[in-house]
């Protein structure tokens, strides 16, 4: 059953409202001073305290102190991370939260391990504002321009429930009318390659308006429509005349273009939204398959939505009222990774300094449990307005996830512990290893660098660890399935000898005996170049 607009919260507005209209209920936020900003973010803050300061979890947090200012809220709350609400959010106990939570979604989880983050109605209720904004200004080209309208197609290729991802989606249809492709109840029973291809023969007949995918996922979607072109061009399916006119045009201008077939042939999406942490490395890539620069939206399991692009598809602005911003400035990651009880100190978006990255720091709006929660994402500051649209507030670009992690795709959080892991019940005899994500195309890879104690060809130590990743590793298990690819895994094997000299020069360089070893998860590129060198040198001194 499909409702009609004016019974959805946000479709309604499309009913009565003009572009005018529209534009300031949804994307006013880029038109905040940094001191507007600032007093909604205060003002939300302590309403959050006073909220959450008696419930069983906010009152362990706070220390059963009820901070009455923002600087004492930030100077008596410790910054805290998922581990300090695990017992709680891990067993979904509700009785310690703050409001009702109208859903549960949880992570990719690291080694397996989710993270549980409850969403309660008013939290949703912004978010799903926001979800409508980041369409509009996909589509925008200008300040103003609202060309999103109720019951728009949407390609939508996203993990399924409970990830935080295809929750947002499905609960988003309860705020406003769209269409599915494919519907949702059918997309979340399908595997990669079926959803595409039931996708596909949808898309020849109805059309595309918006497509909101991860981008990694975004351009193996792309790929897979450019090779499947001809198969299912035959499809009984595709008779449909508008299907055939589709295909006809599509084929006349890849043509005249002197290549084959490519999504941008077939549909001209208004907007393309994607997200995730290989945006940038698949920017370009998208935007040849689509023929449209995608727009790019921040958010995680434990927000959904925290900032978004303007019109013109530059850095992000922060969003002012759905969660509190506080930012690690980088002089203090060093001894905060060598000291875990380290308190780092913090800054607020009036002392952010162009040019420098942060560590992003949020606590919670709307009765949700997280205070002072470090993520782990980073961003750099790449100026405090934008004088091509106006916006007077700080414009970030988002710049990585935690360094001890290796985020596949959004979809897997591999850890050091759960690759050491793979590697033992493996039986891999390895002297030393290091791990990072790399890139070929459209395609993302787990890539491990092993110096083994015994010879063994790559491609064998390659299946070894595919297989004891996906058995140590629920969402490893599923990543193939859903990027529809046969091999994440790839191995560079190095030469007998190698980490030790290695380990010799730095000893000579005067490096400390615990950063002789390089870091075994996302190693600097020099010091995988330097690797690489010492491998040769090893192999010709044979």
């Amino acid at each position: 059953m499909v409702a009609t607009v004016a019974a959805l919260p946000e479709g309604r507005f499309f009913d009565v409202y003009n572009s005018e209209e529209l534009w300031r209920r949804y994307c006013s936020f880029l038109d905040l001073s940094l001191e507007e900003f600032n007093e909604i973010q205060n003002y939300l803050l302590l309403e959050q305290v006073k909220q959450v300061a008696d419930t069983p979890l906010g009152s362990r947090i706070m220390g059963g102190r009820r901070p009455v200012s923002v600087e004492e809220f930030r100077r008596v709350v410790p910054i805290t991370s998922y581990e300090d609400y695990s017992a709680c959010l891990g067993a979904r106990q509700e009785e310690a939260l703050a409001d009702k939570c109208v859903f549960w979604c949880h992570s990719a989880g690291r080694g397996g391990n989710f993270k549980w983050i409850p969403y309660t109605r008013a939290a949703f209720d912004r978010i799903a504002r926001y979800v409508v904004a980041g369409a509009i200004l996909a589509a925008a080209e200008k300040k103003g321009a609202v060309h999103l309208a109720p019951m728009t197609r949407v390609l939508v290729n996203l993990a399924p429930r409970p990830y935080a991802s295809g929750s947002l989606l499905y609960y988003f249809a309860q705020y406003f009318p769209y269409q599915s492709i494919p519907p949702l109840s059918q997309a979340e029973e399908l595997d990669f390659k079926e959803r595409t291809e039931i996708a596909f023969r949808q898309a020849m007949d109805q059309g595309i308006d918006y497509i909101f995918s991860a981008s990694s996922v975004l351009t193996k979607i792309g790929d897979s429509f450019a090779r499947n072109e001809r198969r299912l061009s035959l499809s009984s399916t595709l008779l449909h005349p508008r299907a055939l006119h589709r295909l006809a045009r599509a084929w006349l201008r890849s043509r005249l273009a002197g290549r084959g077939v490519l999504p941008r042939d077939l549909w001209s999406p208004k907007g393309l939204i994607t997200f995730g942490v290989d945006t940038a490395m698949h920017e370009e890539e998208i935007a040849r398959i689509w023929g449209k620069v995608p727009y790019q939206a921040y958010g995680n399991t434990e927000m959904m939505i925290g900032a978004l692009q303007s019109w013109n598809k530059k850095a992000m602005t922060l969003l002012p009222d759905v969660a509190f911003w506080e930012f690690i400035p980088q002089s203090e990651w060093p001894r905060s990774r060598e000291d875990p009880t380290y308190q780092p100190r913090t800054v607020l978006m009036d002392e952010l300094e162009v040019g420098k990255q942060y560590e992003l720091v949020f606590s919670h709006f709307y009765g949700m449990p997280l205070m002072r929660y470090r993520i782990g994402d980073v961003f750099k500051v790449v100026a405090l307005e934008d004088p091509e649209t106006g916006v007077k507030l700080p414009q970030l670009v988002f710049q990585a996830r935690a360094s001890d992690i290796i985020d596949l795709a959004g979809l897997t959080q591999i850890d050091e512990k759960t690759l050491a892991t793979a590697i033992a019940n493996a039986g891999i005899s390895c002297e030393e290893w290091c791990a990072r994500k790399e890139y070929n195309h459209s395609r993302v890879y787990l890539r491990l660098f092993l110096e083994l104690k015994e010879e063994h060809p790559a491609e064998e130590m390659e299946s070894l660890l595919e297989a004891q990743l996906k058995g140590v590793d629920t969402d490893f298990r599923d990543l193939e399935r859903w990027l529809g690819v046969d091999r994440t895994v790839v191995v560079t094997l190095l030469s007998r000898g190698t980490f030790a000299r290695y380990f010799e020069e730095k000893v000579k360089e005067g490096v400390p005996v615990a950063h002789l070893r390089p870091p075994r998860i996302n190693p600097p590129d020099a010091a995988i170049a330097r690797l690489v060198q010492l491998s040769d040198l090893c192999r010709n001194a044979k």
